[in-house]
């Protein structure tokens, strides 16, 4: 477990910020013959989120026409996906993600366990309104008919966490139940019944942060085992994905973000949905700490996996949200 680490993003505000002049540059990228896309990289992966914003917005007003209607008419596959991933609000692009992982071809659950694991309740509460409000539709209800069994029962109550009465108690710690909540999911990692595996999943989705590094530890004292491993051995499926997915948030997100890039790249032939989306939605949260981890336990940088196996203008995006160091390859 890393405590008290110094996280950190690798976009930020940029200084001396114009959005008019951006938004007159971005225009004039867009309206040539060909289009500029090294001017929109330079443009929208160095800027902050906000920043952006505030770029489409000028950018109306001085066109008269919507910033990213223009970008996804003038670009196209991957590289489209990221300019345009990066122009949504941090609730907004999760909401489309969910969206699409729950109403594509084939449910997306990786999808659906990146974004609901690792999500605070204040960050489920905006995003569960941004969705209702793009896409007129529930998202616990899009859960409940999208999904079954007791993978469906846990993202259920996942989503059900807001910053109001968030079903996760944020903050507290109470030491006394820490052996008792041990002792319920070693029971569980037993029995498998599904009293058990309900019992298993209320324990990871409401106990707070604080209170369950406790019951990790006090679960290892009383099996002998790592929680993973005892998930990995008595569950399986999506189920057992998704359990195992709280536990590393839990213990630190920066390390499960970048063992879920390592996994995109090099198990699954660089799957580039999951990459670009969690550039994106963790690139000014804690991307560089995700580099850091990802550097630490494979031995490669990001930024040289990224360069391996992407190409293009594609390559040039992801990596400028990377912001890899030459020394990086």
């Amino acid at each position: 477990m890393y405590c008290g680490d110094y996280i950190q993003g690798t976009i930020f505000p940029a200084p001396n910020f114009n959005p008019i002049m951006d938004a007159q540059l971005l225009g004039g990228a867009l309206q040539g013959i060909s289009c500029e896309k090294d001017v929109l990289i330079d443009i929208l992966t160095q800027r902050c989120n906000s920043q952006r914003l505030m770029i489409a917005e000028a950018y109306r007003d001085m066109y008269g026409r919507d910033l990213m209607t223009d970008l996804k008419e003038n670009l196209s596959h991957h590289f489209k996906e990221v300019m345009v991933g990066l122009m949504y609000p941090p609730a907004s692009y999760d909401a489309h993600e969910l969206w699409h992982a729950l109403k594509g071809v084939n449910t997306e659950e990786k999808c659906l366990i990146d974004i609901l694991a690792s999500r605070s309740n204040m960050e489920i509460f905006q995003m569960k309104e941004a969705y209702l409000t793009q896409y007129n539709s529930d998202l616990q209800q899009d859960l409940d008919s999208e999904t079954s069994g007791h993978f469906r029962d846990t993202l259920m109550n996942l989503a059900q966490r807001d910053f109001l009465q968030g079903t996760r108690m944020e903050g507290y710690a109470d030491p006394s139940t820490a052996a008792q909540d041990a002792m319920i999911l070693w029971e569980a990692c037993q029995q498998k019944t599904g009293e058990h595996k309900n019992m298993l999943q209320m324990i990871l989705c409401n106990r707070s942060y604080q209170q369950l590094w406790m019951v990790f530890q006090e679960f290892q004292s009383i099996s002998g085992q790592d929680l993973v491993d005892a998930i990995n051995d008595c569950y399986d499926g999506y189920f057992q994905e998704l359990l195992v997915a709280i536990v590393l948030c839990v213990r630190d997100k920066p390390s499960y973000f970048a063992y879920r890039l390592y996994n995109a790249i090099h198990d699954f032939g660089f799957h580039n949905k999951t990459v670009i989306r969690i550039l994106i939605a963790r690139s000014e949260i804690d991307l560089m700490t995700i580099r850091q981890r990802y550097k630490e336990r494979y031995g490669k940088s990001l930024f040289h996996d990224i360069k391996h196996f992407a190409s293009g203008h594609y390559e040039s995006a992801l990596l400028a949200i990377c912001a890899g160091d030459v020394e990086d390859y």
